[in-house]
């Protein structure tokens, strides 16, 4: 068993410049399938989860170029929707958490979408219904594999609607503005989360040519668009790895 032996008591010194943050990484990379033009994401911090969910959009067909360490441009224009009923995407899914969150995407551009029960950190009760029940309001049917754990979620049309929230999922609040940003009419989201990472995400939809008000509140308006163009977009330092050094720096003395 792996084990970590810290002697400690000494003052932390030096410069830290914290990664990009992963929960944002994981909802932006999901909204390059927003559009066929290229999305380029600087400051992706180069962790397994992101890899992991990079990986999942080069299955379906999404172009990656390197740029520079954290810097990648992704292409979304030769994505094959049906890609997504394969095993080896759908085993992928359930190995990472963050792969809920293709879901709107996938549903609001090509009206299909598919996955299994996803993985991730074992943190207590972690439900989908707020992905599901906001969908469903906007116009998608699920049907549920119980044999083989796969969702699939299908519209012909996706339409804006009122919905109130049962619990403020961020990933449920993400998941549901990337589906309506091109849907037909206004959707209006009452007890939406609030977290920096939700509002970074719809600065960076808002980039692509997406109308959402009410970011940061618990009250989000999203008036839909014919199309989405591409953008460049960077995300913002790791705020959970930054206040740990800060922690760190406090209990031990010194200067970071």
């Amino acid at each position: 068993m792996a084990a970590f032996i810290i002697d400690g008591g000494y003052p932390l010194q030096g410069d830290i410049t914290p990664q990009g943050a992963k929960n944002e990484a994981l909802q932006v990379l999901c909204a390059v399938l927003l559009t066929d033009e290229p999305v380029r994401i600087k400051n992706l911090p180069d962790i397994a989860d992101v890899n992991n969910q990079i990986g999942l959009l080069q299955q379906i067909g999404v172009s990656v170029e390197r740029n520079a360490p954290g810097d990648l441009t992704f292409c979304a224009r030769e994505v094959c929707a049906e890609s997504v009923m394969s095993q080896e995407f759908l085993e992928g899914c359930s190995n990472l958490r963050g792969s809920v969150m293709m879901l709107g995407p996938l549903l609001a551009r090509f009206g299909l979408a598919a996955m299994a029960r996803p993985g991730g950190d074992k943190i207590g009760r972690r439900r989908l219904d707020t992905h599901f029940m906001g969908m469903e309001r906007l116009g998608a049917s699920f049907a549920y594999d119980g044999a083989r754990g796969v969702y699939t979620i299908q519209a012909k049309e996706l339409h804006g609607a009122y919905m109130l929230l049962d619990e403020a999922s961020v990933t449920g609040t993400a998941n549901i503005i990337m589906a309506a940003v091109t849907a037909k009419g206004t959707t209006t989201i009452y007890n939406a989360a609030c977290e920096p990472y939700l509002q970074q995400l719809c600065q960076m939809l808002v980039g692509m040519g997406a109308r959402i008000s009410g970011a940061g509140t618990d009250t989000v308006k999203i008036r839909g668009v014919q199309k989405l163009q591409g953008s460049t977009y960077a995300i913002i330092p790791d705020q959970i790895e930054a206040g740990t050094y800060m922690a760190a720096v406090a209990a031990t003395g010194g200067d970071v």
